[in-house]
């Protein structure tokens, strides 16, 4: 089957306040030097077909379409694909990001750092443009052929309340966008937002909790269906690359901080980009693929994990163990059991982490 290909661009204009992806400020010929370390490394797996792409950051955009194009010669794409980009809506205004160019060039889906269309929200998470930016640059995109769009969102950030949240939900359906991304905020070291924690006006946990909530009713009152934790899409816009990691599919992932998951091993590349450039060596991390790892995986989805699907993989059925604790969380509305899955509720997604660690013991 084909791979799904992950191609991390460690470059960013500015480091946002709550972020812990690795990325660095662009300089001199870095970026050059980047993109043929990249076309060089993908040159090396020829003998591999991707049906999907999707060019994370950092910030895809800060090095144009035409950069990205120049990468994406270099894989061996199916015609059949789905090619993502990240972008900034601050690198997509007049003479920015060219999407006609990422159009012509294959790439088919869009997402866009939203965050927010509430601008003192934005404002709060270091966001460089307005909520009128994201929606300008989400018409330039499609009028330039993509119509696949996703926007991110982030919850339990400063200042957010459930008005707040409506306004920015009811701002991607406006704009006419096909899967929104909402995650909630997690506080990570080395970033500033956790030196200033105490400083934060957050959402307590409750109200966090609450807002998710809310986020899932207002997407499904809008036509989108909740498919994973933090993701939903209108019927066939699901991401079917991050389905492949969900679903414990194998992919390539190239560049700094980039993970792979080939032939039952899992390998990544190191958080240095000069180490990357002078000699991109990877760190074998083990095994991977049995099915714990893959029950964990399926139950973030909303399809959950299935009998059938896990007899078909490893030849045996979900171990009886699995559907007698899940009973307990049926009971509390944190779970769906029937004769061939199980799978958490909404509810469920919020102490996904306990439940999973309970049916994993």
């Amino acid at each position: 089957m084909p791979l799904g290909l992950y191609i991390h661009i460690p470059f960013c204009r500015s480091k946002c306040p709550y972020c812990d992806f690795y990325s660095v400020m662009p300089s001199g010929d870095t970026v050059d030097k980047y993109v043929k370390c990249v076309c060089n490394q993908l040159r090396g797996y020829d003998n591999y077909q991707f049906d999907t792409v999707y060019f994370g950051g950092g910030t895809p955009s800060v090095i144009g379409a035409e950069n990205i194009a120049e990468i994406l010669k270099c894989a061996d794409i199916t015609d059949n694909h789905e090619i993502t980009v990240e972008c900034n809506p601050s690198d997509c205004g007049d003479g920015g990001f060219d999407f006609e160019k990422a159009a012509k060039a294959g790439i088919n889906r869009i997402s866009f750092g939203l965050q927010s269309a509430v601008d003192s929200e934005r404002k709060a998470l270091g966001r460089r443009a307005g909520a009128q930016d994201v929606k300008n640059a989400v018409k330039r995109a499609q009028s330039d052929g993509i119509g696949n769009i996703s926007l991110d969102l982030m919850l339990g950030i400063p200042g957010q309340n459930e008005d707040t949240l409506k306004r920015s939900v009811d701002f991607c359906f406006s704009a006419g966008v096909k899967h929104i991304s909402a995650y909630i905020l997690k506080i990570e070291e080395c970033t500033y937002f956790y030196k200033a924690k105490d400083r934060l006006n957050l959402p307590d946990e409750d109200e966090t909790a609450d807002l998710y909530l809310k986020c899932v009713e207002l997407t499904e009152q809008n036509g989108m269906k909740q498919y994973e934790i933090s993701n939903f899409a209108f019927p066939g816009f699901e991401s079917r690359h991050n389905l492949k990691y969900w679903r414990c599919e194998e992919y390539l992932g190239i560049g700094p901080a980039a993970h792979s998951f080939i032939g039952g091993k899992r390998f990544y590349y190191g958080r240095d980009l000069n180490e990357y450039l002078n000699n991109p060596q990877p760190v074998y991390d083990g095994s991977g693929g049995d099915f714990d790892e893959y029950a964990m995986l399926a139950l973030r989805l909303t399809e959950g994990l299935q009998d059938s699907m896990a007899f078909e993989r490893f030849g045996f059925h979900i171990p009886e163990r699995f559907f007698e604790k899940a009973k307990k969380y049926e009971k509390n509305g944190l779970a769906e059991i029937t004769d061939n899955s199980i799978s958490l509720t909404a509810k469920g997604f919020l102490v996904s982490n306990a439940i999973i660690g309970d049916l994993l013991t």
